[in-house]
């Protein structure tokens, strides 16, 4: 068996299948593309879905690639065990209605045994296969395994929500009898049960059946056409063909695992710290580079949760200020020859990560005392599920964080607790965890219409031929209701690349129908959706198409703005900002980009200015079709995540060269004028643009300012309410805002609006704290209505009453006052609002406030807690409050 390296690996994975007629696929981005069901790439088949369930047929029906994943559902086991990583390497190879089975396993036994690949002695195979699956059991055979060999197991049937699916085989590596030092291994093996002797190198999953819900598996119907779907994890191979322990002793990790060495002064032992920050910003490093960004949901929260746990191992290891961005130049110096993209990104990524590190350096220092404090409180070794989200939402501790410090100190918190205060953050974790996935059903009928159609640019109005008409999903001879037209020829651009599709009209002498949509047959024809309003399109009708021009014309205005818009932001603010996104109809265009820096307003109106004066340059757009490295050698600009063919659309707008396969305006003067409508942050270093042009413009931006208006007629009515409960109060408050009308052409009104909603926003707010204040004023000089309530016992003075409809900030500055007044004893005060109650509790004595609580509120259906000297809660009911009081005076009469 070879000892190879992790480059030599994929180049003999690649070289392999090239000679058996596979098309390389070049990694997808880590980030899925039309694809919500997931936050990343998980799985190698992942970016081949489309060609799996139908919607789209390949260049090549034979594929092979080396996918970048990452899976966050074993983070806690990542440095635990030897195998467990967030980001790895799937090798793999597909057939897309080609090969199938037999052919699958020749091509791995092949590869695995054969001298000039990777020469494993057939001996060291073990197999697992599906129990009825006798085609795989006899194949696996004729190749010349040993039947003893071969493991049949009803878990071998690869099956993921509706749609493809089948059995699979998977095949296993023997480590010899040092990783089996009891001899039970094998019997382990046979049960599917953990061991280390054999372990998994390769799965060949053979989609063959249609899965349905409530259908029984041997009732599943065969696909139209099967498929292969396979997966090799690159680092267990490394692992094996390195001869290694552990997939952290692999050459994948060893250089980084010493780059930490020589930045801590420590010596790597097997160390769990060592393994986490390797596999961590391996993952982070990676997914930075593919667009990624730092943020407190979906998979920026995953990114963010992964380098703060990183930055508490490096604590482990001595580090108390920022240091795992040096380790991206060692992990880019590993990968580059396989992932370019990782040397362009490189200063980018090191950029973000620092600026994290620092960040999270800032808060945790606060976060842990308070995480401290909260601990010290505790009697129960308990910690609340509010604070815990208050460490959250305050020191940016994400749960598992928190969970992981609580756990190694001896204490435990409430999940359904911090869930329900992130609900109201409205930060739910569904935000964060997108974790179903299914692949949809093949449509043969359209998978097998191949008929060429031809989409002819600048165009708006030709005469067709109808060459295929679908209802319901099946191919039709006739439609006489709403459906889906096929033409050898149209001037419809389909929805792509973020621009969405026209909309017009076909008809002839027999029928009049609406064109109100445009997508992609798998094939790559144009699926015109139809509304018949009159008569019946029939197979092979001539017909008259045309667009509605305007909306045409409206779209490419926005289109071609688009692409000015990203080389101003290249040239105003950094060469380094890329697209992460972009959106253009007939009504309004934008644009979504990654920087590291603040945008402000003067910034974003110097831009509006910058893009109209490329506007009024009178530049003629240029379009070209040529190979794609042509393309690339005069500076084209690509999108990461796009996948592209050998002949590509370039679009040139002045000194702005981008691929592009939408509609443009032929000279810029056809724009006319762009004005910005909003410039938002959406995230840690991810911005958004939106904005419109020509007569679009006084719409648009009326609308907004308009937003503005309202908005400070909604706080003028509230400051005209707080002001008459102040009169009736006998309270004495002063405002005065007088506000000004201005037109609207630009973003700069747009500005002068919202500086005008800020001013009455500050002003409403400052009303609101005068009111409140001379509120808990007034409540606060008048406490003989509570000190009436007065108890005392022994030395201990204590007050326990019911208030009504009573704000709680009025009631903390009661009881603070209250104690002042009784100096020794508790205070306890239940707040009834509706069929609520509210419970306030202030001690100084031997009674503890946060067990009180916290015992009231689930007397009354609810929950609560705090310390020993302040805590709050609440519950659902009233009814128990007599026994909630008699209880309370029963525990100071114990003390």
């Amino acid at each position: 068996m070879k000892k190879l390296t992790s480059n030599e690996i994929r180049r003999k994975w690649f070289d392999f299948f090239k000679s058996k007629g596979h098309k390389v696929m070049d990694s997808a981005s880590l980030i899925p593309m039309d694809d919500n069901s997931l936050l990343f790439i998980n799985a190698g088949v992942t970016p081949l879905k489309k060609y799996f369930d139908g919607s789209v047929v390949p260049e090549s029906k034979r594929l092979v690639s080396i996918q970048k994943c990452i899976r966050t559902n074993d983070i806690d086991n990542v440095g635990v065990t030897k195998r467990h990583q967030t980001f790895f390497e799937m090798m793999g190879n597909f057939s897309v209605g080609d090969y199938f089975k037999e052919e699958a396993l020749e091509f791995a036994f092949e590869f695995l045994t054969s001298e000039k690949w990777m020469d494993i002695d057939k001996d060291k195979i073990y197999v697992t296969i599906y129990t009825e699956d006798e085609i795989a059991y006899n194949k696996w055979v004729s190749l010349g395994l040993d039947p003893t060999h071969i493991v049949k197991l009803e878990s071998n049937f690869w099956e993921i929500g509706e749609g493809p699916c089948g059995p699979d085989s998977e095949i296993f590596f023997d480590r010899g009898s040092d990783y089996d030092l009891d001899g039970t291994a094998f019997e382990k093996f046979k049960k599917d049960e953990d061991q280390e002797r054999f372990v998994e190198i390769w799965n060949n999953v053979f989609s063959q059946f249609n899965s349905k819900k409530g259908i029984p598996r041997n009732e599943y119907k065969e696909l139209p056409h099967k498929n292969i779907d396979t997966g090799a994890g690159l680092e267990r191979w490394c692992c094996i063909f390195q001869g290694v322990d552990s997939n952290f002793d692999t050459d994948l990790f060893v250089p980084i695992i010493e780059k930490i060495e020589d930045l801590t002064g420590k010596k790597y032992n097997n160390d769990m710290p060592f393994k986490v920050i390797a596999d961590h910003l391996r993952a982070i490093t990676v997914a930075l580079s593919d667009g990624c960004i730092f943020e407190n949901t979906g998979r920026g929260y995953v990114l963010r949760r992964l380098l703060r746990r990183s930055v508490r191992m490096g604590k482990k290891l001595g580090m108390n200020e920022p240091f795992l961005y040096k380790l991206v130049d060692t992990i880019t110096n590993n990968m580059k020859e396989f992932y370019p993209e990782l040397e362009e990104q490189k200063s980018i990524v090191k950029t973000l990560i620092l600026q994290e590190e620092e960040l999270f350096y800032k808060t945790l220092a606060a976060g842990e005392r308070r995480l401290n404090e909260l601990m010290k409180e505790s009697t129960d070794k308990t910690i609340s599920g509010y604070e815990v989200f208050k460490l959250y939402d305050t020191f940016g501790f994400p749960y598992e964080l928190t969970l992981e410090y609580l756990t190694d100190e001896g204490y435990t918190t409430d999940r359904e607790e911090f869930n329900k205060y992130m609900h109201e953050a409205k930060n739910l974790a569904k935000n964060s965890r997108k974790i179903e996935q299914s692949m949809t059903s093949q449509n043969e009928e359209l998978l097998n219409f191949t008929e060429k159609s031809e989409f002819l640019y600048d165009t708006y109005e030709l005469e067709s031929k109808v060459i295929g008409l679908f209802k319901d999903g099946h191919q039709v001879d006739y439609l006489d209701s709403d459906g889906y037209v096929i033409l050898d020829k149209t001037c419809f651009y389909s929805t792509s690349g973020g621009q969405l599709s026209d909309k017009g009209a076909m008809k002839n002498g027999n029928f009049k129908a609406k064109v109100i949509d445009c997508i992609k047959a798998p094939n790559g024809q144009t699926l015109h959706k139809v509304e018949i309003v009159d008569g019946t399109i029939v197979i092979n009708d001539t017909c008259c198409i045309k667009i509605m021009e305007d909306r045409r014309n409206k779209t490419a205005k926005n289109h071609s703005t688009v692409h000015i818009i990203q080389k101003v932001l290249q040239d105003k603010l950094s060469k380094n900002i890329h697209q992460a996104g972009s959106y253009v109809d007939s009504e309004k265009l934008r644009f979504d980009f990654t920087y590291t820096g603040k945008i402000t307003d003067d910034e974003i109106l110097s831009i509006e200015k910058e893009v109209n004066e490329r506007i009024d340059r009178f530049d003629e757009v240029l379009i070209k079709e040529m190979k794609l490295e042509d393309a690339k050698k005069i500076g084209a600009m690509a999108l990461f995540n796009e996948k592209y063919k050998d002949i590509v659309r370039v679009v040139k707008i002045g000194d702005s060269i981008e691929l592009c396969g939408g509609t443009h305006v032929s000279n810029t003067a056809d724009i006319g004028r762009f004005a910005i409508s909003k410039v938002e942050s959406k995230g840690s270093n991810l911005y958004r643009l939106e904005g419109t042009t020509a007569d679009e413009i006084e719409n648009l931006i009326g609308d907004i300012v308009k937003h503005y208006v309202d908005e400070i007629k909604v706080l003028l009515d509230k400051a005209k309410d707080l002001l008459n409960k102040a009169k009736k109060e006998g309270i004495e408050l002063d405002f005065n805002i007088e506000l000004d009308q201005q037109g609207i052409s630009s973003y700069k009104d747009i500005i002068y609006n919202k500086n005008q909603l800020s001013y009455v926003q500050n002003e409403v707010r400052l009303l609101e704290k005068k009111y409140n204040e001379a509120k808990l004023k007034n409540a606060s000089s008048n406490l003989d209505e509570y000190i009436n309530f007065c108890k005392q016992y022994n030395d201990v003075k204590y007050i326990i009453m019911k208030t009504d409809n009573k704000e709680i900030n009025v009631l903390k500055e009661i009881v603070d006052n209250l104690m002042n007044k009784i100096n020794k004893g508790l205070i306890f005060i239940a707040n009834v609002k509706d069929d609520n109650v509210n419970f306030i509790c202030r001690s100084n004595c031997s009674i503890n406030a946060g067990f009180t609580v916290k015992k009231a509120s689930q007397m009354s259906d609810g929950n609560g807690g705090g310390s020993p000297t302040f805590a709050q809660g609440g519950g659902k009911t009233t009814l128990k409050l007599d026994e909630i009081f008699s209880t309370i005076e029963q525990d100071i009469k114990n003390m």
